[in-house]
């Protein structure tokens, strides 16, 4: 498969070419996004999703808005003015904004630089950030799959693969590489309600890599945790508190109660950019709040009765004490070393 998010290099500048994710697994497509406001509305309506995918559209974002500022004078305050408008298209994941304080860092490191050379470094760190998330991937990778048991039944939650990343994936990142060392193990896929990325594109990137999947509902984990076919769990993160608290996809959270029930490990895979050291406690994660439409309509038609109230956040947050280990590139830790490990 392409990469989720690529620079290419075209004319002057070049542009960003994504995978769009709300299409898949009918169609595939990757579209071309040559302006700012174009890659602020690819993040917001989730062409681009996955955290470490996120923070590269962001980066590749900035990129775009200095292109279209090149002749503009006050480029630098306008620029900077841009990158807080991307920075705003979604909140949970904290990967967004530290891409973007990496451009920050290179518009500021630059600034006695023309228009034109400061916007070549911004391309070549794009990139840098790009090529870097890849081998960031295997490394989690590696760690992760030395934790898998033999012939294990792993269950995860959303999408935290390829598609949510530049390419190869965190959470199954740790599955791929754990099924390089044993194509005995089996994957259950949660259909992840209500965007289903786990039934569209979760199910969509094992069977294209051959690993035996079983879809899911939200709500059967526990059934099959209780039966012995599931005795693994890892998810992705989209925020991870200092204390180890981890935000992910809504419905994460029931997943690690039912594993912590059932005494089955229960492990967040993350790079350490989504370690926001800011945040004490997962309490202070900003839940992004999604259109009611996602809840109500399935393929833009209505599958519940109009008028009903509907609540419908993106995320919750797993507290430390239900957390196994955290999953980075720099090893496997306890959710209460995490502070002392990136501090």
């Amino acid at each position: 498969m392409d990469k989720t998010i690529e620079w290419i290099n075209e004319g002057e500048f070049g542009y960003s070419l994504l995978i769009d994710q709300t299409l898949l697994p009918a169609e595939y497509k990757r579209v071309k996004i040559c302006g700012a406001q174009e890659m602020f509305d690819a993040i917001k309506t989730m062409i681009v999703r996955g955290a470490p995918a996120i923070g590269i559209a962001g980066a590749h974002g900035v990129c775009l808005g200095a292109i279209e500022l090149a002749e503009e004078e006050n480029f630098i305050e306008k620029l900077l003015q841009i990158a807080d408008y991307i920075n705003s298209s979604r909140p949970t994941a904290v990967n967004l904004s530290w891409a973007i304080k990496k451009q920050k860092e290179i518009i500021l490191l630059n600034k006695e630089k023309s228009n034109r050379e400061i916007i070549r470094e911004l391309i070549k760190n794009a990139i840098k950030l790009e090529n870097e998330d890849i081998e960031i991937n295997k490394k989690i990778g590696e760690y992760g799959s030395k934790l898998v048991p033999k012939g294990a039944g792993i269950l995860t939650h959303c999408n935290a693969g390829s598609l949510a990343t530049v390419g190869y994936g965190t959470a199954l990142g740790v599955i791929r590489s754990a099924y390089k060392n044993d194509p005995s193990i089996k994957v259950f896929a949660d259909e992840t309600r209500p965007r289903q990325q786990g039934a569209r594109l979760t199910a969509f990137e094992l069977l294209a890599d051959n690993i035996e999947t079983t879809l899911i509902t939200d709500g059967m984990c526990s059934y099959f945790m209780e039966k012995g076919m599931i005795n693994f769990v890892v998810t992705g993160a989209d925020r991870i508190a200092s204390n180890g608290d981890s935000a992910n996809k809504i419905g994460t959270l029931t997943v690690a109660i039912a594993a912590k029930y059932f005494n089955i490990p229960f492990y967040i895979v993350a790079p350490k950019s989504t370690v926001d050291m800011n945040l004490k406690t997962g309490k202070e994660i900003v839940i992004e709040l999604r259109d009611k439409k996602e809840v109500t309509h399935v393929n833009g038609k209505p599958v519940c009765p109009l008028g009903v109230n509907v609540i419908n956040p993106s995320f919750d947050v797993t507290p430390n004490s239900l957390i196994t280990g955290i999953i980075t590139e720099c090893g496997v830790f306890k959710p209460d070393e995490i502070y002392k490990a990136f501090s």
